[in-house]
């Protein structure tokens, strides 16, 4: 595969089309067929006005429409801003699906608590999801002091083991970090809308749980939401 002018150019001698199946042959060729000849600029102007919500991040929308198409973007732009701390894990889901969560809820943060922020799933370790983050404007922290270490969830089976870990968790780094809960909660004062996340979907298996619950006794009026 070589760089060109207009994209890609490929250099093998392996014919990739007829590797695929028909039914994705036939999605291929009708997408060539449909956009193939289309100019860069048409073909963002044929997205910005058909898919309005994948410009709102966009610099030169409001340059290349016209006022009552970049009205659609604007009308597509997340629109909440009822203070609010998130929680969200990436377990199963893309590197899109999450980043379009956090879109579409308006988060302007993310707080990674992870103790160690690394994974083996492409975009979750801190370096690219802190840049990913950013090329949405949502800003990116590592609150490593409410992490809890991965030898100690190693040997989870159960919902039971999960609770005796978290009730450990309650009475050892929760009691020992109360300087990072208090940075959390004054992020949420700076940003409105913040989210922490770590690897789990499921709430109960996780110490965004106990965590987000400490912040509430904390701050007795704080709305939180798991997503």
């Amino acid at each position: 595969m070589s760089d060109t002018d207009k994209g890609y150019k490929k250099t093998g001698s392996v014919d990739y089309l007829r590797l695929l199946k028909e039914s994705d042959k036939k999605r291929l060729l009708k997408t060539i067929g449909d956009y193939g000849n289309m100019s860069n600029e048409s073909l963002i102007k044929h997205t910005y006005i058909n898919f309005p919500y994948y410009a709102i991040n966009s610099t030169i929308a409001e340059k290349m429409l016209s006022e009552s198409f970049y009205e659609r973007i604007e009308k597509a732009r997340p629109s909440h801003k009822e203070q609010t701390l998130f929680t969200i894990g990436y377990e199963g889901i893309s590197l899109e699906n999450y980043l379009n969560k956090l879109v579409q809820n308006n988060i302007s943060l993310l707080v990674d608590v992870r103790k160690n922020p690394l994974s083996m799933k492409f975009g979750f370790s801190k370096t690219l999801l802190k840049k990913y983050c950013n090329s949405l404007n949502i800003n990116y922290i590592h609150i490593p002091e409410v992490g809890i270490k991965s030898e100690k969830r190693q040997s989870l089976e159960n919902q039971e083991d999960y609770d005796i870990l978290f009730e450990h968790y309650k009475k050892t780094t929760l009691k020992e970090s109360p300087e990072s809960q208090e940075q959390i909660l004054n992020l949420l004062n700076k940003y409105n809308r913040i989210a922490l996340t770590c690897f789990e979907s499921n709430i109960c298996q996780c110490h965004r749980l106990p965590l987000a619950e400490s912040l509430h006794k904390l701050k007795n009026d704080l709305i939180i939401k798991h997503i």
